[in-house]
């Protein structure tokens, strides 16, 4: 069972930190945290920069936290509430199979992260080389409490915030059109 759940910790983890990567930097294929932001506006989730960074930072963070077994239900809490806003604002809309851009990924990461959090990271963690046991039902429904608080609180702090508003003509044009004289009457 140790190594099982380093392994779990090592994979999960790992994936975090490579997709949250991808929205902040670019790395491994991902467009980066501009065209993340663009993406994130495109999705109601305005101010879209704010919340790239805040899914960014909570997936790579917590991702690097759950896979050197370090605050395991902090991480899983974090986790999961990126999990279920992606569920709320891209995929529930779309079923429960991944094949037709469902959720069932994400419940599955959901699932495992919380496991992780009942679990316990192991001994071959960072929280058991400092002494700190964090292990039980309670930090799993812990968790998945701050999982549900930040997606809510992701989706709340979302709405306030109004769509840009369309440029009827390019910045160009009109800077053209205010330089050019009107003709004398």
């Amino acid at each position: 069972m140790k190594i099982a759940r380093l392994l779990l910790r090592l994979l999960v983890g790992g994936l975090f930190i490579g997709h949250g990567t991808q929205k902040l930097f670019g790395w491994f294929g991902g467009n980066g945290l501009d065209a993340t932001a663009q993406g994130f506006e495109n999705m109601g989730m305005r101010p879209g920069r704010r919340h790239a960074l805040a899914g960014g930072i909570g997936e790579a963070g917590g991702g690097a936290a759950l896979a050197l077994g370090l605050a395991t239900p902090l991480a899983s809490g974090v986790l999961t509430a990126v999990m279920l806003t992606a569920i709320h604002r891209v995929h529930l809309k779309n079923g429960p199979w991944v094949t037709k851009g469902g959720y069932e990924y994400n419940a599955v990461l959901i699932a495992a992260v919380l496991t992780l959090a009942e679990a316990g990271p192991g001994k071959l963690s960072l929280d058991a080389a400092f002494g700190i046991e964090r292990s039980g039902p309670g930090w799993a429904v812990g968790a998945a409490a701050l999982g549900a608080i930040g997606a809510i609180g992701a989706n709340l702090s979302s709405e306030p915030a109004p769509a840009p508003e369309p440029e009827s003509e390019p910045a160009a044009e009109r800077e053209q059109a205010a330089a050019t004289p009107a003709p004398a009457s």
